[in-house]
């Protein structure tokens, strides 16, 4: 997880550990004090659900990203590959003539 992620995810939680706090120790009534903690405890969820949602586009353009990098570096992996197999078969085919030609001149003597 990302230090923006897991400072998120500690404000959420002081957050929520304060607001119960605050709410628990307030001289409310018993309705006054449960609907409290039910308002802050829907507050806190549309929190998290915001904080996931950010949390899922973030992940998503990073791998987004990456996988475009990896594509660009494979295609220019496969590139250079298929120089170097070029390079090989080009010099192959010159030695193959020199023998084709030494031999030749074998025969001969």
């Amino acid at each position: 997880m990302s230090k923006s992620s897991n400072t998120v995810v500690g404000l959420l939680a002081g957050t929520v550990i304060g607001a119960t706090l605050g709410i628990l120790f307030a001289p409310d009534k018993g309705v006054k004090t449960r609907q409290k903690i039910s308002d802050e405890a829907l507050s806190v969820k549309d929190k998290l659900v915001e904080t996931a949602t950010d949390l899922k586009e973030k992940v998503s353009s990073t791998v987004s990203d990456k996988k475009e990098t990896l594509d660009d570096q494979l295609e220019e992996v496969v590139s250079n590959v298929s120089h170097k197999a070029e390079d090989v078969i080009s010099t192959l085919e010159k030695k193959l003539k020199e023998l084709k030609e030494k031999n030749k001149k074998l025969q001969k003597s």
